[in-house]
């Protein structure tokens, strides 16, 4: 698939506007990508799931509940604690994908996933080559200028300030505070240090009402640009099959509420996923800007990331030809559905792209449009996707050739 072609499956996913996670929209673009992958020979299925698509509320709802908990300690201490410590456990488990507790508090909506299984199950491993196909909302939060400044906080051209841990921090921030009202400490000055985190809290709030609330957006660099590279690569995988690798596609719905359909998709396949041998590899915004490979990512607290895919990138990096673009490293106070695998104990891994400051161009903005997609960021994720998956299929051959020799000496 060439690039002019690449860019026009953009046009076509963004053709289903509004396909935010939860809506026919997106339910409608799923299945039409498995039909597309169905022409190009490929077994395709579209499995239902259900999600709590409400990500702004969700948000809303744990900053809200700590506030409350804070402004209810000062008449009752003991009261107050336990508010906030509930919030900020429910916070700190339900974005590290562990488990929900707020979240029950909301409806749920129908999801789903398109799932590819590939065409060699008999292979030394398998790679999962996944992108999520729905789209996010805006709101001030996500406005390009306020992401770039919270990019250049980093100091070394990556974000470090996600949209979770501000929150998070807060409410730690306020169990010490509340914890010393409930030791019989009532002066001023411990007032004044409480007021600030629930002042940061309100505001989250209604920063988190107002995503809620915003339009959605057409999605063409996040993320119908990693669903188009996706089926691009399981098209030219199948021209050129890999020798010791079983490539599977897994187009997720439900990942802007925190990849739900990721983990969805984990819950219902963990039988055929085996952590020695299984790797997932996910396109995430490889539209715009210049190639990155995470090594750490998280919304409150970063896990490394990658495993062997992140030693293969590290590898192609540095053998590079200088006269191109070469894939760099990237921290991110965020995560993927490449996050949901990583909390498995399966080895996986993000490619992205990123301006030059670490942020993503017009993410979750009306302006995130496929015209303004660039063709040569396009090529040079597919280019670097292509050869890792080359790479690793390489990296699985060798250690099976490795480990048939000890067996053949074994037995001799």
């Amino acid at each position: 698939m060439t690039v002019a072609e690449r860019i026009d499956l953009v046009r076509r996913i963004c053709s289903f506007e509004r396909r935010r996670c939860g809506t026919d929209a997106e339910r409608r673009a799923a299945n039409e990508l498995a039909a597309i992958l169905r022409a190009g020979g490929r077994r395709a299925e579209v499995e239902p799931t259900y999600v709590h698509p409400q990500l702004g509320l969700i948000g809303a709802l744990h900053c809200a509940i700590a506030a409350a908990g804070s402004l209810l300690a000062t008449a009752s201490p003991a009261a107050g604690f336990a508010i906030v410590l509930v919030a900020a456990t429910s916070l700190y488990l339900d974005v590290g994908g562990r488990a929900y507790l707020v979240r029950r508090l909301l409806f749920r909506r129908a999801s789903q996933n398109v799932l590819s299984r590939g065409p060699a199950p008999g292979a030394s491993a398998r790679v999962v080559i996944c992108a999520h196909s729905d789209a996010g909302r805006g709101g001030a939060a996500n406005r390009t200028r306020l992401l770039h400044r919270a990019a250049r906080l980093g100091g070394t051209g990556a974000a470090r300030i996600g949209p979770f841990q501000p929150p998070f921090w807060a409410m730690a921030a306020l169990l010490p505070l509340i914890g010393a009202r409930m030791a019989g400490i009532e002066e001023g000055w411990l007032s004044a240090l409480q007021l600030a985190p629930t002042l940061l809290l309100i505001v989250a709030a209604f920063l988190f009402v107002d995503i809620e609330l915003s339009p959605v957006s057409p999605g063409a660099n996040d993320n119908a640009s990693g669903v188009a590279t996706a089926i691009s690569l399981a098209e030219e995988l199948g021209a050129e099959p890999a020798a010791a690798l079983d490539v599977w596609v897994v187009l997720s719905g439900g990942e802007e509420p925190l990849q739900a359909g990721m983990r969805s998709f984990l819950r219902a396949h963990r039988d055929e996923l085996d952590p020695a041998g299984t790797y997932f590899l996910n396109l995430d915004a490889v539209g715009r800007g210049e190639p990155r490979f995470e090594t750490r990512a998280g919304w409150i607290v970063g896990l490394r990331m990658g495993g062997r895919l992140g030693e293969l990138c590290e590898a192609i990096a540095e053998a590079g030809d200088d006269g191109g673009a070469q894939p760099a490293p990237l921290r991110r106070p965020s995560a993927g559905d490449s996050m949901p695998p990583r909390l498995a104990r399966l080895p996986a891994l993000t490619l992205t792209c990123r301006a030059p400051d670490g942020s993503v161009p017009d993410l979750r903005t009306r302006a995130d449009l496929p015209e303004a997609l660039d063709p040569e960021a396009l090529e040079r994720a597919h280019a670097l996707a292509l050869e890792l998956v080359r790479q690793l299929d390489r990296d699985v051959s060798r250690r099976a050739g490795a480990g048939r020799g000890a067996e053949a000496a074994a037995v001799g």
